[in-house]
């Protein structure tokens, strides 16, 4: 299972060309996290929308069997180039679709998916708000709101 495709090379992949075509999703988050600092204290960061709505990513699914009988269906957020905001961070981010995009992303009968391309760009930098949070969203064993804990601010 891949975690990321890339917007400018899925539809050239076998990984992920068939379901481009025929197996896209719209996957609904709060926001989502980056790490920065040297890898022995690395600090999350929690990325959200100023305004609190959900976020659409866009994605694709498979259904495969994991064993006889046994069917599993995974999926993949697409990623593009970083905004402005989040370039210091990483060089990747997650599609964000508005509505209309997540419709038109969705529309299983678009004759020509490669127009679909146009929707995979970074969001409006004044999108997202970055802040540092609890190093406990480090295990997924630890949950609760006291991870969302807002440790300072990072910019907008």
């Amino acid at each position: 299972m891949c975690i990321n495709a890339k917007a400018e090379t899925m539809e050239k992949l076998p990984s992920f060309r068939e379901a481009f075509e025929k197996r896209r999703c719209v996957v609904p988050a709060d926001g989502f996290y980056e790490w920065r600092g040297p890898k022995a204290r690395r600090e999350p960061l929690w990325i959200h929308p100023a305004d609190g709505a959900p976020l659409l990513f866009a994605g694709l699914f498979e259904a495969w069997q994991s064993q006889p009988g046994e069917w599993r269906t995974t999926f993949t957020i697409i990623t593009t180039a970083a905004n402005r905001m989040l370039e210091p961070i990483h060089s990747r981010m997650p599609v964000i679709l508005d509505d209309a995009g997540a419709a038109d992303w969705m529309n299983s009968r678009e004759p020509g998916p490669l127009s679909l391309k146009r929707l995979l760009v970074p969001a409006p930098d004044d999108l997202l708000l970055v802040r540092q949070v609890s190093p406990l969203v480090n295990s997924v064993k630890n949950e609760g709101p006291e991870l969302l804990e807002d440790l300072s601010l990072f910019g907008r």
